[in-house]
């Protein structure tokens, strides 16, 4: 879990910086940024990399919940048989 959560804390700091655009929004953004108007610009990368992140937030809450909704349905037997596998491994 601990993997999972930093490579999700990874991949959030790697988006934020990195410059997206689109192809049709190119000439749009490169028109606004010689005009001298660069907000609009970095506007448009924040809400590309929001889409960007939206289907990844959503696969990594659907994979929480299924992970979560496995654990409470086994035993304690099982868990703890499970831990000795893992510990003697």
């Amino acid at each position: 879990m601990k993997k999972i959560f930093l490579a999700l804390i990874l991949f959030l700091i790697s988006t934020s910086m990195s410059i997206a655009q689109c192809a049709m929004c190119r000439m749009t953004v490169e028109s606004t940024v010689s005009n001298g108007r660069s907000q609009i610009a970095s506007n448009l990368n924040h809400g590309i990399l929001y889409l960007l992140s939206a289907p990844y937030l959503l696969v990594v809450i659907v994979g929480y919940l299924w992970w979560r909704s496995s654990k409470r349905n086994m035993s304690p037997q099982t868990i703890l048989r499970q831990r000795i596998r893992k510990a003697l491994s």
